[in-house]
């Protein structure tokens, strides 16, 4: 809008009689002279300034009491923070995001005495490396963290918010559970209702598969609210901090009689080497930042999604090494991790849960750029055979995978599942099936390499021929066979075995061997198509950065059933 004056003597007067409309209309006002010269102007677009600004008593009131909910609790609290080695949640959020984009609730349980700042919870909509993430974050300085009924009703609607937007939803986790006071609750309120309480977990429930959840535990969480970190995708726990079990150590103690704290009850060891529910444990807040957006970087936004691509890099070992890492005898141990540097981009492999079922691996890199899972036999522990806990541990990761559409490369080298009585009390069977079931159904690309040993139902569970895999591939150190052949010949020739003794024993076994070895000779196999290549090991990096290209047009395709019933 222009208004046209025939002079202006006060050149101030002019600005504020600009800036005063401008400001009334809500639109860029300029002031111009007889001659079209500009006398002043107010509220050029992306230009306005202070001259123009105007704040009401009401509007500073409502900015400072904003300024005042997100400084959180006292300054006696924000102590208590400092003898904790905790960090207050907004630094946390500023470690985290490139940037905040809005926030919810601000105003939640809001009183005058400043007991509960935003009812103890953050949640709002932010972004990681350009990418639009929602969050929710306890702050510890408001009663612990406990979750009060509008810090729920926060949580619920952040969530359903993440589902609409098809955006991942990271959960800064800092908890003791619900708020028990009675303050907090009305007679008759309970966790159970239908709107509040259990809906946070029926959300996350509804959520999995279709949003990636990524959740970090920086303290003791404890009870039902514990479900919070174990239904994320991934957990990270920060060492001698995070804690959760479904019952605090006081409590144990008075209902059962066991004395333990809580990070003897459920901490960070406990999670990952015993129960298998955290996937990464980290030392310190800031590399718990480091971790979650090394995740995130794997992951879609949602199902419906492929991860993303990055620039390509070599491995951190020569591809080319490969054959000589492999040992000439399957009984040898080795490292498969000297296997996997030769095949996935310098810097970019990250295992999970490494600590928990160790006769497999799982974890995920790229090769040539693109995301993939790994799954991968450890002959270094128990020479590879597939423990309960590995299964248990291998059959939720590649459901994971298949669930955000990250490509599968197993690679083989296994005896076969464990036998005997403490495995079968464990569920080798159960949790064996789980693993099995999880690499038929997987439909997103599977590339699975033999590289040793795959005998037994071992090479079902690992995308054998018959398991749906888009390529099997054989290394020339491949044994493919029911069962390796120590237990071959004992299976064979048992009867006879027990008849010898001494050298006469010896040389028997060794010669049922050699004539064992003729029928798993990896050439004769392959020329039956057993296999779809037997490739040179130096040349296996390249075969899959190949292979995994052509499957970038796989498709997906809908099941015939509601769901299988085996469960993870």
């Amino acid at each position: 809008m222009k208004i046209q004056i025939d002079e202006a003597e006060d050149e101030e007067m002019a600005r504020a009689i600009v800036a005063a409309v401008s400001q009334h209309l809500g639109k860029p006002v300029e002031m111009v002279a007889d001659d079209g010269s500009t006398v002043a102007s107010a509220g050029e677009k992306d230009d306005w300034d202070d001259e123009g600004t105007v704040v009401t008593e009401r509007e500073e009131v409502i900015r400072e009491d904003i300024e005042d909910i997100l400084k959180g609790r006292k300054e006696d609290k924000q102590e208590k923070l400092a003898e904790l080695d905790k960090l207050f949640v907004r630094e946390r959020l500023d470690l985290l995001f490139d940037e905040i984009e809005y926030e919810d609730g601000t105003f939640a349980s809001y009183s005058e005495d400043d007991e509960l700042p935003a009812d103890g919870v953050i949640t709002g909509v932010a972004k990681i490396d350009g990418r639009k993430v929602c969050f929710t974050a306890n702050d510890y300085t408001v009663k612990a963290g406990t979750l009060g009924p509008n810090g729920a009703e926060k949580i619920i609607r952040i969530q359903e918010k993440a589902m609409r937007l098809g955006v991942p939803l990271i959960r800064l986790i800092d908890s003791a559970g619900a708020r028990l006071d009675q303050e907090s609750r009305e007679p008759g309120d309970t966790h159970a209702d239908r709107y509040t309480g259990g809906k946070m977990f029926y959300n996350q429930c509804r959520m999995s598969g279709k949003i990636p959840q990524i959740g970090v535990l920086y303290g003791p969480d404890i009870a039902g609210s514990a479900y919070t970190p174990v239904f994320c995708d991934y957990l990270i726990m920060v060492e001698e901090m995070g804690s959760m079990a479904i019952a605090s150590a006081r409590i144990v103690e008075a209902m059962i009689g066991e004395s333990v704290d809580m990070q003897e009850l459920g901490g960070a060891d406990v999670h990952s080497k015993h129960s298998g529910s955290c996937d990464i444990v980290v030392e310190d807040e800031e590399e718990a930042v480091e971790k979650t957006r090394q995740i995130l970087n794997y992951l879609p936004q949602n199902f419906g999604e492929n991860p993303r691509r990055v620039e390509p890099r070599q491995p951190e070992l020569n591809p080319k090494g490969l054959d000589a890492v492999i040992p000439e005898k399957s009984q040898k141990d080795y490292d498969v991790n000297n296997v996997i540097s030769r095949l996935i981009d310098r810097g970019s492999w990250q295992e999970l849960k490494p600590e928990y079922g160790q006769e497999i691996v799982t974890g995920l890199g790229r090769i040539a750029g693109r995301p993939v899972g790994v799954v991968a036999n450890q002959p270094n522990v128990n020479g590879g055979a597939i423990f309960p806990e590995a299964a248990d541990k291998a059959s939720g990761f590649v459901w994971t995978c298949d669930a955000y559409n990250i490509p599968l490369l197993y690679l083989c080298d296994t005896p076969g599942f464990m036998v005997g009585t403490r495995v079968e009390q464990q569920g080798v069977l159960r949790k064996g099936r789980k693993f099995i079931y999880a690499t038929s159904n997987a439909q997103v690309p599977k590339i699975s390499v033999l590289t040793r040993k795959a005998y037994g139902a071992g090479i079902y569970a690992m995308a054998g021929p018959s398991f749906g895999p888009d390529y099997v591939l054989g290394l020339p150190s491949t044994e493919i066979a029911v069962m390796g052949p120590e237990a071959a010949v004992h299976a064979l020739f048992g009867d006879k075995l027990k008849e010898m003794e001494g050298d006469a024993l010896e040389s028997t076994k060794e010669m049922f061997k050699q004539e064992y070895d003729k029928y798993i000779d990896i050439k004769k196999q392959a020329s039956q198509m057993e296999i779809d290549e037997l490739v040179p090991a130096g040349d296996l990096r390249e075969q899959l950065e190949r292979r995994f290209d052509a499957l970038d047009t796989k498709e997906r395709h809908d099941i015939d059933r509601h769901h299988g019933t085996v469960m993870f």
